[in-house]
């Protein structure tokens, strides 16, 4: 398996869209094993992780990191800063956590075994963090995930 991150300083987002999203390619998907979130407010954010069915319109595209050091490795998965049009969520996956109100108050997402598939291959499958209730913010976000060698 080889193994990838991204991260990015996100925007707001809102309830319908992600501020950081991880995709499949076309020929394959990945397993995510961690999303991280920080605060980078003083104001507390709800927030939930959500299996993607459509791409809305992604926002800038982010370096998937090879962590293989060199060894020339492209990722299959591709991962989005904020979307500015909401793509479909197929389901809620039922993981809602809230940041305190707190400068640099994180949470971390871990999926253990297998890790949290992305759906299999396909441009349009893919797991979001997405704001669970209120208003939206900046967060500091990193996904790291495995992909077939």
């Amino acid at each position: 398996m080889k193994t990838f991150s991204t991260g990015a300083r996100t925007t707001a987002g809102s309830t319908t869209l992600p501020v950081i999203s991880l995709y499949s390619g076309a020929a394959a998907g990945g397993n995510i094993t961690e999303i991280t979130v920080f605060n980078t407010t003083a104001t507390p954010v709800a927030l939930k992780l959500v299996e993607l069915s459509s791409t809305g319109t992604q926002g800038a595209g982010l370096a998937e990191i090879d962590w293989g050091y060199g060894s020339g490795v492209t990722a299959n998965c591709t991962a989005f800063n904020t979307h500015t049009v909401a793509p479909t969520v197929a389901a809620d996956l039922g993981m809602n956590i809230t940041l305190q109100g707190v400068i640099g108050d994180r949470w971390t997402w871990k999926f253990p075994g297998k890790g949290l598939s992305t759906g299999g291959p396909g441009v349009t499958k893919g797991i979001g963090v997405i704001v669970a209730t209120g208003t939206g913010q900046a967060l500091d976000a990193h996904i790291v995930w495995q992909e077939q060698d």
